[in-house]
């Protein structure tokens, strides 16, 4: 009626040379001898998404990832950001990476940033790299910085490495507002 389990088995003898060589290791990765101990790498975890009914009203921090289909008031800090295209923010941003889909009203600070098509920002991009989509609409300045996530390194170094050196790499569509926002 009852099965004797193998852990209740009685350790090898001795006797029998296949019972006594070393175990097998190949499968088990978590071998806690003093020999190598492999671990799967950890697996990075999902962005958090704050949904398009969702209004925050406070800063948000984390060194994972957002992605925001909601409002947010305040400021944000991040590992990558994502503003979905019905979103809208409205506060100072500093992440590594950020994607604009929606609106944005305040400063922007990354190494990576990225206006899409359907982007709509006012305020400040200060960045390493930057790309602007043809038809993303931006009213304010760009400032190219070796480390834009420095609040401290908010004035150019030369007086020439401001904006329009660095407005070089922007598509002619979106340098047209922003020529407008210093008029």
């Amino acid at each position: 009626m009852f099965s004797k389990s193998k852990i209740n088995d009685p350790a090898p003898k001795a006797e029998d040379p296949r019972q006594t060589s070393t175990p097998d290791r190949s499968a088990d990765t978590s071998y806690s001898g003093s020999e190598f101990k492999a671990s799967a790498p950890k697996a990075k975890p999902p962005a958090s998404v704050l949904s398009a009914d969702l209004h925050i009203t406070g800063n948000l921090k984390t060194t994972g990832d957002i992605q925001v289909e909601g409002t947010v008031e305040g400021d944000i800090r991040a590992h990558l950001l994502t503003v979905g295209e019905g979103a809208t923010i409205k506060g100072e941003i500093v992440a590594d990476d950020v994607v604009i889909n929606g609106r944005i009203v305040g400063r922007v600070r990354g190494l990576k940033v990225r206006l899409t098509s359907t982007a709509r920002g006012e305020g400040d991009i200060i960045h390493k790299t930057i790309a602007i989509e043809s038809g993303a609409h931006f009213e304010g300045s760009v400032q190219r910085q070796d480390d834009p996530l420095n609040a401290k390194s908010n004035a150019p170094k030369t007086p020439g490495a401001s904006a329009p050196a660095s407005s070089a790499s922007a598509s002619a569509s979106a340098q047209q507002p922003a020529a407008k926002a210093g008029s």
